[in-house]
């Protein structure tokens, strides 16, 4: 995000204007000067301006592993 902040959730939808929606969304902070780390704050579902949004990542390791395709075989 623009501020400095870290939005974690499952995506849920985009629209148009590339604003998304995060289902299970949690904030984190980026650590004060001192090295210090707050909680991360539970949001739930939450809606982040495209205008906003500087990067979106994608937790392989987070994914379920999905069935093979049955197209070809």
């Amino acid at each position: 995000m623009t501020d400095g902040r870290t939005l974690v959730g499952s995506f849920v939808c985009t629209d148009r204007d590339n604003n998304i929606i995060l289902g299970s969304c949690t904030e984190h902070l980026r650590p004060d000067e001192d090295g210090r780390e707050e909680e991360p704050r539970v949001l739930g579902l939450a809606m982040i301006p495209g205008r906003h949004i500087i990067s979106i990542c994608i937790d392989e390791a987070s994914q379920p592993p999905q069935p093979p395709s049955s197209m070809y075989t």
